[in-house]
């Protein structure tokens, strides 16, 4: 008997309209393989939801705050219900890059160099600071944002403007920028599911170059890396999926510069649309849509 699936999409993040776009990628997927599936936002109607469709696993299709960032969990935590991806912990440590980058340099996990800044610091202060300790140019990001929604790559012409633009934030990172090729690392549970290389036209790596199709960034699922490089990202991925105690599939984010490979980031929840990784990355690997969101719905199941 086909299990029934509740759907979390939507949210109140800046990545809202990726959310819904995979909610309904997933939903549209398990209905063709008889599943009963309902769509909910995580709002005031969630727990009718919940009470009146009587889940038997709950796949958690948002991204960003509130989705991924251990609140949502917290919440999905009192109803027993199993649900997919990380839990509260380590989707917490997991969106927060300072706290994340500071593991992965416990741990000797090469990560950019990187400090974070405060509003309330000197505007001139600051600027001695990376010339001192990063150098231009850097990237300037929130620190728990995804989707590399308001990331900038920034020199000491548009430093001021991008910062202004970020103080609602109150706090953002300060990144030194490493150069060289995009590469991504798909992670199941305890497998090395696979990597892809992206080559964006754009010369950033930015929200449109991930999610705009006019923006043209190509995807190499053949990575070309020798086996020995290509086993040693994927054991840094797997790694890092350990270290930050994550469930389920996660995509770890690399540079690769001077033969060095930098871990930017690690995603707990990817996205599930089109034009998103982990699907592609597991195509490549001979797991199919249907396989893949199988495979994490029964990862929730047995976790907990």
């Amino acid at each position: 008997m086909k299990k029934k699936v509740l759907i979390l999409s939507g949210g109140i993040s800046k990545e809202r309209l990726i959310s819904i776009d995979t909610g309904l990628q997933v939903a549209k997927e398990l209905k063709k393989y008889k599943y009963k599936v309902k769509i909910s936002e995580p709002n005031e109607t969630l727990v009718n939801n919940i009470n009146n469709f009587k889940p038997d696993v709950i796949f958690n299709a948002l991204h960003g705050q509130f989705g991924e960032d251990g609140y949502i969990q917290t919440i999905l935590e009192k109803f027993e219900i199993p649900y997919t991806h990380s839990g509260v912990l380590a989707s917490s440590i997991a969106m927060d890059k300072e706290i994340s980058k500071k593991i992965f340099i416990k741990n000797k996990i090469n990560t950019p160099k990187f400090f974070t800044y405060s509003f309330e610091e000197k505007r001139s202060d600051l600027i001695k600071k990376i010339k001192k300790q990063l150098d231009f140019p850097v990237v300037v990001k929130p620190i728990n944002e995804g989707s590399s929604v308001n990331v900038y790559m920034c020199n000491i012409n548009n430093i001021n403007n991008v910062l202004n633009s970020l103080k609602k934030y109150e706090k953002v990172i300060i990144e030194k920028f490493i150069g060289g090729r995009e590469i991504q690392v798909a992670i199941l549970g305890n497998k090395k599911l696979g990597a892809i290389e992206l080559i964006p036209k754009r010369k950033f790596y930015d929200y449109q170059a991930k999610y705009n199709t006019n923006a043209k960034t190509q995807h190499l699922v053949k990575v070309n890396l020798s086996k020995k490089k290509l086993q040693e990202i994927m054991n840094i991925a797997l790694n890092a999926h350990k270290i930050i105690g994550c469930k389920g599939v996660t995509r770890s984010d690399f540079k690769f510069y001077k033969d060095k490979f930098y871990l930017l980031e690690i995603n707990t929840q990817p996205g599930m649309t089109k034009l998103s990784l982990v699907p592609e990355i597991a195509a490549y690997n001979d797991m199919s849509f249907i396989e893949l969101i199988e495979w994490i719905l029964k990862d929730a199941s047995t976790k907990r």
